[in-house]
């Protein structure tokens, strides 16, 4: 995937964002932590990991769905395994 090449350094900055938010709910667990605490650690972390997929999902419908250069047949089988990502993903 060339557009995760390009925007490599967002994403590895988004992938290192969601390892310390993990990092530290792991704390908060380990530490006994209040709930609501932990809670906020719990929607850090998801919105983190979301933010991502939507970075990753419009680099990729730009470079891909978008491409004027692909055929009709290969834009139809990149919608399908974008779906399915998708749907994998809202699970």
């Amino acid at each position: 995937m060339g557009h995760t090449l390009k925007h490599q350094k967002s994403l590895l900055t988004r992938v290192r964002r969601i390892k310390g938010q993990a990092a530290s709910l792991e704390t908060a667990l380990e530490s006994g932590e209040e709930c609501l605490k932990v809670l906020q650690q719990v929607a850090a972390v998801r919105g983190a990991v979301n933010g991502l997929m939507a970075e990753l999902l419009e680099g990729h419908i730009k470079e891909h769905l978008m491409n004027e250069s692909a055929t009709e047949a290969e834009r139809s089988q990149d919608l399908e395994e974008i779906v399915s990502v998708i749907r994998s993903y809202l699970k």
